[in-house]
């Protein structure tokens, strides 16, 4: 018969060589030998895990990862989405009475955050223009604790001036914190443009497959570290270990989807400006983008994959559109392996008055392109096809 024996962890098997794939580690828990161990994890004299919620080897692995790409002062946190980093931001460093400016076309549930949520809980905000630093200047008040920006704004693709802002925070004593997700540490890392605090969607290029939620936020310094830190593990803004070893993954083809998309999106964009039943096409490196100049010095050249376009029309061109253009994936979401069309009246704006949205050229004809690994003849092929349904319907 069996001996009985109690459930105790038995360890890892010991082994001279080392595994090349980081290992996936599920467990929620870690025992400690002593209450004097737990205390020294605890009060930093050791390393070491105690609960999944406040830590774990995979999503450390990943973070520091992501902590080399964008040159992190401190050491950065993985969180369970892209607005948990934001949350977990603007909760863990802002209180009642402190006054906070955002981009004035941030994502669209960042926009929520600061229209909805920050006022709710006592938190003052206002929205500004990124891409001219005076226009942030003036939205400036003695009690602003922060400003929050993205260096390409969703989706009309305008150019942050970053410098600028961060001149003005630094003079002023106000954080800069930058949303680096669009663009990525493959264009630009804002730590050494000096932001304060940097995130990231992990969900979008990063991890590049559309199949985990994360996000990632780094500070300057440990005192802003800890506070992230210690509001998203009271909130419970835990990542998935199984997304983030997917993640790690998903890194290391990181730098080659990032360079072929931009490819594809370059040659996309010029191929739709040509095209009589577009009004428009905004991509980074074009001459006639508003900001092309801040573009070129701010993203080294660099126009990444994100395209956006209006057509000449409206909600039915826009209907008959992802109807012909039926291989595209018509999804809210950036960063994958392969081209998503996304509509931002009827998706990421949709919270947004039509006035509101017709101020930041979001008409209902106005689309935004996550384009992908696709053959580039072959997305293109995709494309005219939705402006030939959008042709035919007229």
């Amino acid at each position: 018969m069996m001996k009985p024996t109690l459930m105790r962890p038995v360890g890892l098997p010991q082994s001279a060589s080392t595994p090349v794939v980081t290992p996936l580690m599920p467990s929620v828990v870690y025992a400690s030998t002593t209450p004097d161990q737990l205390d020294d994890q605890y009060e930093g004299r050791a390393d070491g895990y105690t609960y999944a919620r406040e830590g774990h080897p995979n999503a450390d692995v990943l973070a520091r990862r992501i902590d080399a790409m964008e040159s992190a002062p401190v050491p950065g946190i993985v969180l369970g989405s892209g607005m948990a980093a934001v949350t977990a931001v603007l909760l863990g460093l802002c209180k009642a009475g402190d006054h906070v400016v955002g981009g004035d076309q941030l994502y669209g549930r960042s926009l929520r955050m600061m229209r909805d949520d920050l006022p709710r809980l006592g938190i003052e905000t206002s929205l500004a223009d990124p891409t001219d630093a005076a226009a942030v200047a003036a939205a400036l008040r003695p009690n602003t604790r922060l400003v929050l920006i993205e260096v390409v704004s969703n989706p009309t693709l305008r150019i942050a001036d970053v410098q600028g802002i961060a001149d003005l925070c630094r003079e002023k004593g106000v954080l800069l914190v930058v949303d680096n997700t669009f663009t990525t540490p493959r264009s630009v890392t804002p730590f050494d443009l000096g932001a304060d605090v940097v995130l990231h969607s992990v969900t979008k290029l990063l991890a590049g497959h559309s199949d985990v939620t994360l996000g990632w936020v780094a500070t300057r310094d440990e005192a802003l570290s800890k506070a992230v830190y210690d509001f998203a593990v009271t909130t419970g803004m835990t990542p998935s270990p199984f997304d983030c070893w997917l993640a790690e993954r998903g890194l290391m083809s990181f730098d080659l989807r990032f360079d072929r998309t931009e490819s594809n999106a370059a040659r996309l964009a010029d191929h739709l400006a040509a095209q009589p039943l577009v009004k428009r096409v905004l991509y980074p490196t074009r001459p006639d983008h508003p900001d092309r100049a801040r573009a070129q010095g701010l993203l080294q050249g660099r126009g990444c994959n994100m395209v956006s376009f209006e057509l000449n029309g409206g909600r039915a061109e826009a209907n008959a559109f992802t109807q012909g253009a039926h291989q595209v994936a018509f999804a809210p979401t950036l960063g994958d392996v392969g081209t998503t069309l996304s509509h931002p009246a009827s998706s990421s704006h949709r919270g947004l008055t039509p006035e509101a949205r017709a101020a930041q050229g979001m008409t209902e004809g106005f689309f935004r392109v996550s384009v992908g690994l696709e053959d580039s003849d072959a997305l293109i092929a995709a494309f005219d096809a939705g402006l030939a349904a959008v042709a035919a319907a007229k």
